[in-house]
């Protein structure tokens, strides 16, 4: 009890934060994930988390879509996710994730260093955004920072940001979900943690809301590079200690 009672804390910290950031709580929900289960039951649970992370994000900022970046950033991401879940018994995990986390950390100091800087504004851009996140949520459980990066450099407004991210996000996690489940990540004795799952997706998304609405456009520009690199580092000396 107390194991599932720490859980719930952590992925309710992991909501947040993933609100607040703009990329999803699965950048950290799945290293949290993974400190209570197995990599494989760690994805299935991350997916059918997200789903219902996404609904609660999209019910709260459904103003701030932008439909031409969620078509051209969501649908190769919907498709590519389906793939890399394909793939996840036949690539070493880990070997993507420490390459992702290393690539995500030096990114992510460039563009904090670089402020000015900003990807083309482009459909090619858009496209390789969401076939490269949507490959690696599949794969290895979270793209949400690859896809975060994307619109990070677009400098979008926050909520536009969040609520667009969302968005993709679900179609891309409903797609792994089935994929999943039908590999037997997401068993039936995990089923009890729907209820738990739902309310932490509705209370995090909230309270993540009501800090936005307190942040900065810098402020929260800075906040999502930060956690992209924290989380990147955590993944890392993860994999290191494994």
């Amino acid at each position: 009890m107390e194991g599932i009672l720490l859980f719930i804390v952590l992925a309710l910290i992991a909501e947040v934060i993933g609100t607040v950031s703009g990329f999803g709580s699965s950048i950290l929900f799945v290293p949290i994930a993974s400190l209570f289960f197995d990599f494989h039951i760690v994805l299935g649970i991350t997916a059918v988390f997200h789903v219902f992370s996404n609904l609660s994000k999209i019910a709260l900022f459904r103003k701030g879509i932008d439909k031409n970046i969620a078509l051209r950033l969501g649908i190769p991401a919907v498709l590519f996710v389906i793939v890399g879940a394909l793939l996840t018994n036949l690539i070493a995990a880990r070997l993507v994730e420490t390459a992702m986390s290393v690539l995500l950390i030096a990114l992510s100091l460039f563009l904090t260093l670089k402020p000015t800087f900003r990807i083309a504004q482009t459909n090619a851009n858009l496209y390789k955004g969401g076939i490269i996140s949507g490959f690696l949520a599949g794969l290895i459980g979270t793209g949400g920072a690859i896809r975060g990066l994307t619109m990070v450099a677009f400098n979008l407004e926050k909520s536009v940001f969040v609520a667009t991210s969302a968005l993709i996000d679900l179609g891309v996690d409903l797609s792994r979900a089935v994929v999943y489940t039908s590999n037997g990540y997401f068993k039936a004795e995990h089923i009890k943690l729907i209820p738990f799952l739902i309310g932490i997706s509705l209370l995090g998304s909230y309270l993540g809301k009501l800090i936005l609405q307190r942040t900065g456009q810098t402020t929260f520009r800075y906040f999502a590079l930060s956690v992209i690199v924290i989380t990147s580092i955590f993944q890392i000396v993860k994999i290191i200690m494994a």
